[in-house]
């Protein structure tokens, strides 16, 4: 069977009429911008639609699941810039040679895995190890600091039920007793947490909030949609086999293919900014301290900007999507998720791997505002050499 990846597009109605839908989530009122340039636009003018508000950058809000500011995404430059510049280093891909090898390695050797044990429930056995094991490697941390990772399950602040606060104390607890561990050996290591417990800002050494804000964003933010992007890319080239065959036959389509599978995915529907002083978002009134939304997954379906925006082209050349954000606040972690889809591809093409979807559970969300496919529940495939 093929996995069924319903690639259509809830918002193309309201694209085309007005550039906004006028939503509602969790009874506040929250207009979706929708068009790509209005979009763009938005996430470049952080006077009007700002990200200097702790808690209400996700939607929905994040009050209940964790105590700290999202730290360097829930500020506004100039402390923005500054934030960013404490972590930059470990998200500069091209500078650490070293990880790009053992990304490829760690790859490798969860496919021939996969190969060995013939079928893979790929989303909690496949695509959340490489989510937590790459990003152990990223944050120079040992590789059995993933497995405790792996035990969050799919998202860190989230269940069954939704978001839990319980689930939120877990990471915060965990937060707190890496950097108890950093400051006790003096701060001496190279890891993540040992870093920051030496970090400065402004000429003060960074407060234990501000060190778990950064963590928090770390652990959080590209989780369950870097989860999601691995497994639409394996369920994709199992179920066309003509674009696998393409990949074996030009490596370098590899990197097109990573920049068409978030297009088409956008595996983060969107993000808030509030509105300091009351404004006018193509005819709906925001009030003062309101919040608007930048609806990325529309932005990258406009077909003002894309040619044949609804298809998935594997060697698709004009792709300026804004999955990964635009402005300021573009993801910090982009490079890093660029490397794990890029490898990810590169290997199922060059290694010759039959897939097939034995079974597949679509994930969607939207509720009453809008339905869209995000990943999977679960993802059932076979994998042989």
């Amino acid at each position: 069977m093929s996995a069924h990846w319903d690639t259509s597009d809830p918002f193309a109605g309201a694209r085309e009429r007005g550039g906004v839908l006028d939503a509602e989530f969790s009874g506040e009122k929250i207009p979706m911008i929708l068009r790509y340039r209005d979009v763009r636009a938005a996430a470049h003018d952080y006077g009007r639609f700002s990200s200097d508000a702790p808690f209400r950058v996700p939607i929905p809000s994040e009050e209940r699941v964790r105590k700290v500011r999202q730290l360097p995404i829930e500020t506004d430059p100039p402390e923005h810039t500054e934030y960013r510049a404490i972590v930059q280093p470990f998200f500069n891909i091209s500078q650490r040679p070293r990880l790009v090898r053992d990304v490829g390695g760690l790859i490798a050797g969860m496919l021939a895995t996969a190969a060995e044990a013939g079928a893979v429930e790929v989303v909690r056995e496949f695509a959340l190890p490489l989510q937590s094991r790459a990003l152990a490697l990223l944050l120079r941390m040992p590789p059995e600091a993933a497995e405790e990772w792996i035990g969050w399950g799919l998202h860190v602040f989230a269940g069954p039920e939704g978001h839990s606060e319980e689930k939120g104390n877990v990471l915060d607890r965990y937060l707190n007793d890496q950097f108890d561990r950093a400051a006790s050996g003096n701060g001496d290591g190279e890891d993540f947490f040992s870093v920051l417990t030496r970090a400065r800002f402004r000429g003060r050494p960074l407060h234990r909030d501000e060190m778990v804000g950064f963590a928090n964003l770390v652990f959080a933010g590209g989780r369950d949609t870097v989860i999601a992007a691995v497994s639409l890319t394996l369920a994709h080239f199992a179920s066309h086999i003509e674009d696998l065959r393409r990949l074996r036959g030009d490596p370098l389509l590899a990197r097109r293919a990573a920049e068409e599978i978030v297009r088409v995915a956008s595996p983060l529907t969107m993000i808030a900014r509030v509105c300091p002083k009351a404004t006018d978002v193509r005819g709906v009134a925001v009030p003062a301290d309101g919040r608007a939304a930048l609806c990325w997954a529309s932005a990258n379906r406009d077909e003002a900007v894309f040619e044949s925006p609804e298809k998935f082209i594997v060697d698709r050349r004009h792709n300026p999507h804004l999955a990964y954000g635009a402005g300021p606040h573009r993801c910090i972690g982009a490079s890093h998720a660029r490397l794990l889809l890029r490898t990810l591809i590169e290997q199922i093409g060059s290694r010759g791997l039959k897939m097939k979807v034995l079974a597949s559970e679509p994930r969607h969300e939207g509720g009453d505002v809008y339905r869209r496919q995000t990943g999977y529940e679960s993802l059932r495939m076979s994998f042989a050499d």
